[in-house]
């Protein structure tokens, strides 16, 4: 069995199809899946998707893209969102200065009031970063310091440095299909030393569909490949790593409910 553990299935390019997704993704072996919020206003939305299919959960959060949108945001306001028992984690939230869609203090505040969620309710924070290694692993470990919190790094792409200093901070790390791409050599290499313990995979669909896949439309039932790719790279069967990163996901993700899962 595996997990996605980082979708979209609220997205439109579901609309028409969306039962037809999670039935192909089951037929694969895919046993749960948690679609991810990057929008309040899409909460309803989600909020129906993991009702209707036993083994999706939801996630409650603002990506950073969208933190000047959301200007008026608190902790509380995520906190009551989060008390649906089929919400599973915090997020995505973190920092994108990538595209800098959103001022940087925005970012930063709004990812502070996620932090202080996963702290007060125990549930796991999930951490966008894109070229904002240094700023994230600051805010990390200062919020870090005012008390633990669960989390994970998700759709891992970069430095072996952020890996390293979000396993010492007791974070899991989740890689996509990009491990799997021409060009990620950095990444396999991360990827096949990440301790088997901390490790989760996931699509983003419907975005960075892996190898053979690349350029389509991505969704959960190509996990598959992913984690077909970074089995190989460990040395181990898939069935291994399938086994290994569900039992991390349901260590960390402690709200879904595992008897769900196909």
């Amino acid at each position: 069995m595996l997990i996605d553990s980082h979708c979209h299935l609220d997205f439109p390019e579901y609309d028409s199809e969306l039962d037809a997704v999670i039935d192909r993704a089951r037929a694969a072996g895919v046993g749960g899946m948690v679609t991810i919020s990057t929008r309040l206003e899409r909460a309803p939305a989600l909020r129906d998707i993991a009702n209707r299919h036993a083994g999706v959960w939801r996630s409650v959060g603002v990506h950073p893209h969208e933190a000047e949108g959301h200007a008026g945001v608190t902790a509380s306001t995520l906190a009551d969102l989060a008390a649906d028992a089929r919400v599973v984690g915090i997020g995505e939230t973190g920092l994108d200065y990538y595209y800098e869609h959103s001022p940087r203090a925005a970012q930063q505040e709004l990812f502070r009031a996620h932090i202080a969620v996963a702290r007060d309710t125990g549930l796991p924070l999930i951490v966008h970063t894109r070229d904002a290694d240094e700023d994230t692993v600051r805010i990390l470990e200062t919020e870090m310091a005012r008390g633990a919190f669960a989390g994970l790094i998700h759709c891992f792409s970069t430095s072996r440095w952020l890996a390293d200093q979000a396993l010492a901070m007791g974070l899991y790390i989740s890689v996509a299909g990009i491990v799997t791409f021409r060009n990620a050599d950095t990444l396999r290499e991360v990827a096949s030393t990440i301790p088997l313990d901390r490790l989760l995979v996931e699509t983003d669909a419907p975005f960075l569909a892996p190898a053979p896949n690349r350029g389509k439309r991505n969704e959960p039932a190509f996990v598959t490949h992913t984690a077909a790719r970074i089995a190989e790279l460990r040395g181990i069967d898939a069935a291994a790593l399938g086994d290994a990163t569900s039992d991390n996901f349901f260590r960390l993700f402690t709200r879904a409910d595992r008897a769900e899962a196909a």
